[in-house]
């Protein structure tokens, strides 16, 4: 047989990772603040003294979003990239603009109220690399009891969405590769709500993720999240995103249930009255609906991310 023709040998190729070395990665470090002057002065040097000691080339990206007390005057003699917004625009808003601006491999990001503890840093984005994202997860115990029930519910709520345990929907305290970061950033919503678009986004397009655990600070301001307003919110991004990536995954629960409550009512008239009434009719019908709409918009999700492959 003519060597040109011959098969390759694929044992005879050099052994290699299936992800990509990201040891000696650039680190950009993402601050959203707003009205934080109590915290962000001695935050931001932590942040400073954890990177310094990394071994690798890294920045800081502050981004204020319309402070009206002295968080832009306190960062100035800093050593960190600010950008500022004109007015208060939004966190998710603050993130994106900061994600512009970001240099780095990989990107974390992080609250600028003292919460997150810089120390975390290095286990965060040791493990990007194998992962894709790696997401702080925080303990019960550093959340109130309102917050940790709602979390507990938006969590298991994603869960299903994404088919992945969630631990920390929520969290704003993530390392992610930059490349992966920057094809979804058009997806990120203007609101406290970016890290649960974000989480759900990347497990829905296949990407890989992992969550560290952390124990997060009291607070040294008081929150700007708004827990009805907010949740509400929180509820719509999940619904949406789920609609984006796997429409099947809320229509055909409306489509069984619809089914459900028309057999249900088919089989008390058949017992009662031996008849087909409208209600039962009207039943399958809307059963029937929901299911082809979640198999047409399953379709067109498909088409929408094949085509961002292409173009990725």
């Amino acid at each position: 047989m003519d060597a040109a023709l011959a098969k390759p040998s694929f044992q005879d190729e050099p052994r290699r990772l299936f992800y990509d070395d990201y040891r000696g990665a650039s680190v950009s470090v993402i601050v959203p603040v707003h009205n934080e002057q109590d915290a962000i002065v001695d935050l931001v040097q932590r942040i400073i003294l954890v990177l310094k000691g990394l071994g690798r080339p890294w920045e800081v990206v502050i981004v204020d979003d319309g402070s009206t007390d002295q968080t832009l005057k306190s960062i100035e003699p800093l050593e960190v990239k600010v950008i500022a917004h004109p007015y208060n625009i939004g966190n998710g808003a603050a993130v994106k603009t900061g994600i512009r601006h970001a240099c780095g491999e990989i990107i974390l990001m992080m609250d600028g109220d003292g919460q997150h503890d810089p120390s975390d840093i290095p286990r965060l984005i040791e493990q990007i690399g194998p992962f894709d994202m790696v997401v702080g997860a925080r303990s019960n115990g550093s959340q109130n009891t309102h917050r940790m029930v709602a979390n507990h519910f938006y969590n298991l709520f994603a869960s299903y969405v994404a088919h992945f345990f969630i631990r920390d929907l929520t969290s704003g305290f993530r390392a992610i590769k930059a490349s992966v970061l920057k094809r979804f950033t058009y997806l990120l919503p203007n609101t406290f709500s970016y890290p649960t678009t974000l989480t759900l986004s990347l497990l829905r397009a296949g990407y890989s993720l992992c969550y560290e655990p952390i124990v997060a600070a009291e607070r040294k301001s008081r929150s700007k999240i708004k827990p009805i307003r907010d949740g509400v919110r929180f509820l719509l991004i999940i619904f949406k995103i789920a609609t984006f990536f796997s429409p099947l995954k809320i229509f055909l629960p409306f489509s069984l249930l619809f089914l459900a409550l028309g057999a249900s009512n088919y089989a008390y008239t058949y017992y009662t009255t031996h008849r087909l009434t409208n209600m039962s009719v009207l039943c399958f019908i809307a059963s029937f609906l929901f299911f082809l709409l979640g198999l047409i918009s399953e379709q067109i999700a498909q088409l929408r991310f094949d085509r961002s492959e292409e173009h990725g």
